[in-house]
């Protein structure tokens, strides 16, 4: 359970860096920054472009601990990338209005779907071919 909460977290990490990127490099000026002349608007781009790199940095240090301590990489890959999506989407939806339409949803349940599946299937035993048994 620890490898799928560091995994998560990994996902999460991530769609904050990539948040903290549209919003240092995007067209509208930040809360404020019109105000004070155009100097804030210019601190706070400058504190988003450094939050992408600290995201990111902390992002693959979670995910690397995530990968040891999951049994499988598939799983702790899985895992990451569903929670990324997860989390752009709602930081998405909290910080630039954008909108969740009907394909999302779909994806998002077939998503979770093979999250479940891969969470909750016993590993298999590797299975050896009848020569190698004979050995």
């Amino acid at each position: 359970m620890r490898a799928a909460a560091a995994a998560a977290a990994a996902g999460l990490l991530g769609a904050a860096a990539a948040a903290a990127a549209k919003l240092a490099l995007g067209p509208r000026p930040l809360r404020g920054g019109a105000a004070a002349g155009g100097w804030l608007d210019v601190l706070l781009r400058g504190g988003c472009f450094g939050l992408v790199f600290a995201c990111n940095a902390v992002m693959w240090t979670v995910f690397a601990k995530a990968l040891r301590l999951s049994t499988s990489s598939a799983a702790a890959s899985v895992t990451t990338t569903a929670s990324n999506f997860i989390s752009s989407a709602i930081l998405g939806k909290l910080l630039f209005g954008e909108t969740w339409t009907l394909l999302w949803w779909v994806g998002l349940a077939v998503t979770l779907g093979g999250l479940v599946l891969l969470h909750t299937t016993a590993p298999q035993a590797a299975q050896l071919l009848p020569e190698e048994k004979e050995k």
